[in-house]
């Protein structure tokens, strides 16, 4: 829906299904349910996630048509994608192979430009569409050093054949997309100076190259296209989990010239954690009630010299809980954005409330779209039915959005 910040919608990762028919079949059984409630007499977006398999699909033209024709009918349009899950993301272990395949992988370029294909033909007239995909990869994967550069030039390479895609695609349309990189939780770029460090140090250099060589672009012309087309996908959820302060996240990206694509807006688990030791367990076990096998819950903690510690996942986190040198916890667990306190634990909605400050005085982006795509393995006192869920994630944020502070 267009409020008066820009594009809200919800991603569509919370439906579970692999395949088109799986998809179109969630969608048109839930869409219809929170568009009544969020926007009955006006136009709703949709945050469409499709996975590989579902991606081949859709581009069938017969598929593709009828997909529009529903689209017509709802009253709905789609300016945003979530390229970031290649296949199924529910009802099976994802954990770290949510990254797989990762963008050194020609699979990842495949579909990603499929992808771009889609978004191009759906894209309302006037509107730029954007892509929200993986940080590169996973950096456990890489032992060494060399290992790592390699793969982040690699990944870089196919990237910027994404570029090149759809900076023809706008001479050809005049539609704008651009790709959306998320930061993520033990991602290659997992912090904002990680991404900005890349940006400059290996997508900037490359890209000018390539441009150069193969279109005789200047190097002016070459960072132009990169930075209409390469944008940060501002995941809230994953910058307060690192602890990272918005602001100065904000400033550095202004001072580089790089745009925000996509706020995704999303919560994490914190608590602070006490010295007393009955109390810490007291907490510890609040936390175990969040341990589940399908994601990657990383931890980060705060020592009490403001440094962080970070645990690959949930378990290995609980497990080091009597560490009288942490202070606080938090856990990457994409809790309902509408609750700031979960019993011992809290959300970092606070957060939220001061990206959205940000966007209120900065005018950052145009698009928004609530992620919380843990429903299925919440217990029963935190969930309604999906579809009031997520009107009810959507009814607490769009006020916000239309400056209702």
């Amino acid at each position: 829906m267009l409020t008066s910040e820009g594009h809200l919608t919800y991603c569509t990762n919370i439906h579970a299904g692999n395949d088109w028919p799986d998809h179109f079949a969630s969608l048109k059984e839930n869409f219809p349910l929170i568009k009544n409630d969020i926007s009955p007499n006006a136009s709703m977006a949709i945050g469409l996630r499709l996975s590989n398999e579902a991606s081949v699909a859709l581009a069938d033209s017969q598929k593709f048509e009828e997909f529009k024709r529903w689209l017509a009918q709802e009253d709905a349009y789609v300016f945003t994608m979530n390229g970031f899950p290649y296949g199924e993301f529910h009802n099976t272990v994802v954990k770290d192979q949510v990254h797989t395949p990762d963008w050194t992988t020609p699979e990842r370029l495949s579909y990603t430009l499929r992808l771009a294909d889609i978004l191009l033909k759906l894209l309302p007239e006037g509107m730029d569409g954007g892509i929200s995909t993986s940080p590169l990869s996973y950096r456990y994967w890489f032992d060494t050093e060399e290992a790592k550069e390699k793969a982040t030039i690699s990944a870089t390479q196919n990237i910027i054949a994404v570029v090149e895609h759809m900076y023809k695609q706008k001479l050809e349309t005049a539609k704008v997309l651009h790709l959306d990189i998320e930061p993520e939780p033990d991602g290659m770029l997992e912090t904002g100076p990680e991404f900005l460090n890349w940006y400059n140090d290996y997508l900037l250099p490359l890209g000018k190259k390539y441009f150069s060589e193969t279109l005789n672009l200047s190097d002016e012309e070459s960072e132009a296209i990169l930075k209409e087309h390469v944008r940060l996908c501002y995941d809230v959820c994953h910058f307060a989990l690192g602890y990272e302060n918005h602001s100065e996240v904000v400033q550095q990206l202004k001072e580089n010239g790089i745009k925000i694509g996509k706020f995704q807006i999303s919560a994490a688990l914190k608590a602070s954690l006490p010295e007393d030791q009955k109390d810490r367990a007291s907490i510890k076990a609040a936390f175990a009630e969040f341990n589940e096998a399908t994601y990657l819950h990383q931890v980060i903690a705060q020592k009490n010299d403001e440094s962080l510690l970070r645990y690959r996942d949930l378990p290995p986190a609980l497990a080091d809980t009597n560490d009288t040198d942490v202070k606080e916890w938090r856990a990457h667990f994409h809790v309902p954005i509408f609750e700031s306190n979960f019993g011992l634990l809290q959300s970092t909605q606070s957060d939220i409330l001061e990206v959205l400050k940000l966007q209120e005085e900065l005018q950052l982006c145009q698009h928004f779209e609530v992620e919380t795509y843990t429903w299925g393995v919440l217990s029963p006192e935190l969930k309604l039915a999906l579809p009031s869920s997520i009107s009810r994630e959507l009814l607490w944020v769009q006020p916000l959005l239309d400056k209702a502070f």
